[in-house]
Order: structure tokens, then sequence, then C-alpha cells
């Protein structure tokens, strides 16, 4: 199956069944109201929903339906609202927008009523939604198929979880009322559904077995391994040796570092390009979301990170700008993650990409200050604040993208590096602090791989800074802000705007955990608000 073509795949009485703002309580009720009615679905093409979810809004491109009613697609996209959600909260991104919602992530100053956290609430929802349907119609099509979609849902739970803490829980169709699990009953499902008895790992391809797009088993790894670096946060009990342990698989089960340049792009670059599907980079891809700027058109994905950070002034390569038509001129760099790359100072001013490469000594330093400024001095200005030219829509060997206007550019939801560093980082916690023989030495392949320099030992708080120069903008830095203890809560680490505040201030540790929204809240009785809102 070819993933890349997953426009207008689902029939019309599945389309019926997405959701409206405070429906996802009641899952789904599939009696037909005309008898007459054919609700057969095709198994194939709802399956390819399940994954679809995460890539586009609906079923008819960026400006076709949205799959969840009331929001428009943009405002739904799950790799937007990833971004939004785990970003603009931290000492990575800010933007300056004023769409409603946008202040209040840049200021950690949300709440229940907040509209684009509503909108990536229903989008997971959605995905368990149609995960749900699919078992309950077709767990017997395809052993194979039926195992992604347990993944797949355990997948959705996941990011439910981490961001939403005590929430609905169903894993059947029900048109009853959804009961409110804790956070340690879904951590405790995730975990049983992907190696407790019958766990759907097992029935998984083997790793690089699968379609390019589809899930096999180091993805199921890879979802372990980010569970457990993060079981202390979920349930109180840290799970280090389990976390390097899947980790350790994921590192080897075939999937590696792409490691080598084209022209004049680094390895790393490619990571992020329109050809990253094709270019060898796909060898870190153990997840990947398909993007074709013909048949997957979306808003709130690959388009989403190139268009945000990109204004009309930056000509990256020539007199292009990310590849595309699309330069929105919102969402760009603290300065707080800009420094991260110039720990001795000596950060270049009124440069572009290639000079801030060159000063940075590391690939991965792609910024431009060209005509911006290194401090946000006016949050609403995106001259204020180092852009980021991390995603782009060119082909690393020179030809042409498929469309001027969307892009080709696969998003990496899953990529091998995050294996790296979640040995290096759970071992250190095993080892008093300090990075193993072993844990450095899988951090010094990924700075090797970005050309910059390494050492013998790493402590934990140097850990964290390389999980931000390898994963920054792709929508994981709040987790590890909380994990580390530096988000919510007193703590002694300050970024500009933290707070609301220029230089800098604490918020409340109950911020750790997102409201449930005010509208599911309303429509389920059986759920309990998160404390603190």
């Amino acid at each position: 199956m070819n993933l890349k073509n997953i426009k207008h795949i689902v029939p019309a009485a599945i389309l019926l069944l997405s959701l409206g703002l405070g429906s996802c309580v009641n899952d789904l009720d599939v009696t037909p109201i005309d008898p007459s009615t054919n609700m057969t679905p095709d198994y194939d093409a709802l399956f390819t929903k399940c994954y679809a979810n995460m890539a586009l809004a609906g079923n008819g491109g960026a400006n076709g339906d949205c799959d969840v009613d009331g929001l428009d697609g943009g405002t739904t996209g799950f790799v937007r609202q990833m971004f939004n959600a785990n970003e603009l909260t931290t000492d990575e991104a800010i933007c300056n927008w004023g769409d409603e919602g946008i202040p209040a992530f840049n200021f950690n100053q949300w709440g229940a009523s907040h509209p684009m956290l509503k909108g990536f609430y229903y989008r997971l929802y959605f995905g368990v939604t149609m995960c749900n349907f699919y078992l309950a119609e077709a767990a017997e099509y395809d052993a194979t198929m039926t195992a992604e979609v347990r993944f797949l849902r355990a997948l959705y739970y996941f990011h439910l979880m981490d961001c939403f803490g005590n929430i609905p829980f169903l894993t059947e169709v029900s048109p009853n009322a959804a009961p409110q699990a804790t956070r340690k009953e879904v951590y405790d499902f995730i975990e049983s559904e992907l190696i407790g008895e019958n766990g759907c790992i097992a029935s998984m391809k083997a790793p690089k077995s699968n379609t390019y797009g589809r899930a096999d088993q180091a993805a199921g790894w890879m979802l372990l391994s980010r569970l457990y670096l993060n079981a202390e946060v979920y349930t109180g009990t840290a799970q280090w040796e389990k976390a390097a342990e899947y980790a350790d698989k994921v590192m080897k089960s075939g999937y590696a570092l792409h490691k080598t340049g084209e022209g004049q792009w680094s390895a790393y670059q490619m990571l992020f390009m329109g050809n990253n599907g094709e270019n060898g980079a796909q060898v870190e891809a153990i997840l990947p979301l398909l993007q074709d700027g013909n048949t997957t058109t979306s808003w709130g994905t690959s388009l989403f990170l190139m268009a945000s950070t990109f204004n009309d002034k930056m000509t990256y390569v020539g007199e292009a700008t990310n590849g595309t038509t699309e330069a929105w001129g919102g969402n760009r760099c603290r300065p707080d993650l800009v420094k991260k790359f110039f720990p001795n100072g000596g950060i270049p001013e009124d440069t572009d990409t290639w000079g801030v490469l060159k000063a940075a000594k590391d690939d991965r330093a792609l910024f431009w200050g060209k005509g911006h400024t290194l401090e946000v001095d006016d949050v609403a200005t995106f001259e204020s604040g180092f852009a980021c030219t991390k995603f782009t829509n060119f082909y690393s060997d020179g030809s042409a993208a498929k469309n001027s206007q969307f892009c080709d550019t696969d998003f990496f939801l899953m990529r091998a590096a995050e294996a790296w560093l979640t040995y290096a980082e759970a071992t250190a916690r095993l080892n008093g602090g300090t990075t193993t023989t072993e844990g450095a030495a899988a951090i010094n392949e990924i700075r090797s791989r970005a050309n910059t320099t390494t050492k013998a030992s790493y402590s934990l708080n140097e850990i964290l800074d390389e999980w931000s120069r390898e994963f920054y903008f792709e929508g994981r830095r709040r987790g590890d802000l909380i994990r580390f203890g530096k988000f919510g809560g007193s703590s002694d680490y300050k970024w500009q705007w933290k707070g609301g505040v220029k230089e800098g201030t604490n918020f409340n540790a109950n911020l750790n955990i997102f409201a449930i929204p005010d509208t599911d809240l309303n429509a389920n009785p059986n759920l309990k608000q998160n404390p603190g809102y």
C-alpha cells in the first residue's frame, strides 16, 4: 500500500463519523439513521485513515473537509498542535501571531478553553476513535495491520496521557460516556498493549521490513523507550533500565543515523528536506508521516514547520525561501536555543544560515540572523529573534519539488537519534548522573554526524542541552524539560519570556499537564478537571 496516496480514501459512511467538539467522550455510535445505508467500510482505507489522521486534516486535502468539527484543518493539524504545545511553551520557540491561543502558549498562561489545545485533544481522540472502529470491524482482516492499528492507538493515547494527564479512556466503540483513567492506568495500558500477553509488537513486522511510512517493531520499541524514559513523571517510579533496554533494541535494529551529506547540504539538513524519503535520510526514519505536494496537501504538517518559520526576505538558496511559495513569518527562536550552540559566545550578527553554521561549527545550527536580532525584545515582530531554517522543501540533489506551494517533506515523528540520546540519558541516570562509556559514545556519534566537537563524558544538564540541539522544533521539548524538573514549578532554569516576563519567571507546576477542555467536561459527567485549573 502506498501511503503517499491518501487523499479521498475513506468511504462516505466513514466520513459521517467525524467527531464534534464535545463528542469524543461518546466515541462512535455507528447505527445508521437509514437502515438501508451501507455501513460496510473499506478495511484498507480505514487502516490508512488511522495513519493519515496524523498527516492530514481530513479527506479533502488542505482546503477540504476537516475530521474535527468546529475548527479549521490547520488548527487541528497533529504536527502543528504538537509543535505549539511542546515548543512555543518552552525555551526553543516563540510566535508573533495574534491568533487566539498563541500568546497563552508563548507566556505559559493557558486554561481549559484554549482553542488550539482543544484542536490537539480532539485530533488525538479522532485517531483513537478510528483505531477503535478498525479493531471493532476488521480485527480479523489482517494480523499485521491489526497489530499496527493497536500500536497507533497506543501512540495516540501516549500523547493524550503525556499532555492531558487523567483522560477519557475507551478501547471499543461505544455510545456511552467514557470513564476517566488515571495517568498510571493509561501508562499500564500502553505498556501491556505493546508487550503484555498478546502484545501487538510481536505481531508487527520486523524492523525495516515494512512499507516506508508504516510502523514496524522498532517503532514499538521506540514508543516503549519513550514511555519508560518518562515513567517517573507519569507514575512516580523511574524505569531507566527499561528505557535503556528498548533504546538499545532500536539502536541494533538496522535503523541508523544518516551520516552522508550531498552537495552543499549536510547529512543533518537532509533529514528535513523535500526528498528525505528517498535521499538516504530514510535510514533514520522509524515512523515518518508522509507528505506529497500533489496528493497529501496539508497546512498543519511539514508545510506548517517551514512556512511558519520563514518570511519572504529569507533567500536561503539563491532567491528561494524554503522551496515553497508559503512564507508566513511567525515562529522563530528564543535566544536560549541559539545560545546552546554558542556556549562561549561569538554569535554572529546579521548573517544568513550559512554564516551561522560556520560560526557555530555544528551542522545543526540552522538559524537565520540576517535582518534579525538575537534577543526577542518585541514578541509581536518576526525579526525579533533569529529565524529557524531547519525545514525546507528543497531536494538535496537539486531537482525540483512536485508542487511549488505544498511540500514533499516527510515529518519524521520517530527517528533513530532519539534512541541514541535515550540510551545515553537513561544509562547516565543509572550511573550517578554522568554518561557511561557507551552512553558517551552514543552522544558522540550524534555530535560527529553534526561535525562538531566530542567529549569523553557528559553530565545530565549537558544531555538536556543535547536533546535541544538535536531535536529543536520537532515537538518534544516540553516533555524533556518536565523530566529534568525545569518546566513548571520552582526551578532555577529561566528562559526569555517564560511565564510572560521577558527575563523569565517561574509558573505553577500544575501547568506541567494541560487542562481537559471545558467542552468535554461539560459533555461528560465522568470527567474531573486536572488540578489547578
